[in-house]
């Protein structure tokens, strides 16, 4: 997924000369007024570090394009999104690679991936107003402060190299303008497991019932041979 699908425009070529580095999320000078830090990430080897002023994401989703799968090396992706505004690297556009899927250039023309120069740690997808954070380096601390991240949904799960059995909604293509599919792409299939395993269980259920009753019964017959023999 790109910053192009998730503000639904057709990208832009970079500002003229450096201009965009004076703008965030880059700008250095006076950058620190009235920011909160409420989230801080760092890049792998510790070069690029971010801070984040927004308490949670405007949206936060799993992404199973193959684009997002050859990028990132994974089955999946993790973004969450913010505008430019929530977001602060501490120095800049310094350390920091620019990459453009569409063309396959390295340079800074919107959209753009984002990473680190050194360790090549992907930080961030940006687009013209939005940018996608990876949320995997940012520091949460502790695992209920990660619930602010948590995904609503999974895009693009239609090109899924992995079964994500979840219960969030699961998109075709980009959430909201695509279909909804189950979790393994084919809800008849789900549908007729569903339904076999329940029949099983309700069989067992059944043998339960009749062994329970069966041993009631010997029970019963137990305990009137014993009143016979003691009338006797």
């Amino acid at each position: 997924m790109s910053t192009t699908d998730a503000e639904n425009n057709n990208g832009s070529d970079s500002e003229a000369g450096e201009e965009w580095k004076s703008k965030p999320p880059y700008r250095t000078v006076g950058a620190d007024e009235e920011f909160e830090k409420k989230w801080t990430a760092t890049c792998h080897c510790g070069r690029v570090k971010y801070w984040l002023s927004r308490d949670k994401p405007l949206s936060c989703k799993f992404c199973h394009c193959v684009d997002c799968q050859s990028l990132h090396g994974a089955p999946f992706q993790w973004a969450a999104i913010f505008h430019k505004e929530d977001l602060h690297f501490e120095k800049g556009a310094e350390g920091l690679a620019f990459y453009t899927s569409s063309d396959r250039q390295t340079r800074h023309k919107l959209p753009c991936k984002v990473s680190c120069t050194y360790c090549h740690a992907p930080i961030m997808d940006e687009g013209r107003n939005m940018v996608l954070m990876f949320p995997s380096i940012i520091d949460f601390g502790d695992a209920e402060h990660k619930k602010a991240f948590d995904p609503q949904c999974h895009i693009f799960y239609s090109q899924r190299v992995v079964d994500i059995p979840d219960g969030k909604p699961k998109w075709t293509k980009m959430d909201g303008k695509s279909e909804l599919i189950d979790e393994v792409g084919d809800k008849k299939e789900v549908e007729s497991v569903v339904s076999k395993r329940k029949l099983e269980a309700e069989g067992e259920v059944r043998e339960e019932g009749a062994r329970v009753e069966k041993a009631a019964k010997k029970v019963e017959i137990e305990k009137s041979e014993t009143e016979v023999i003691v009338l006797e």
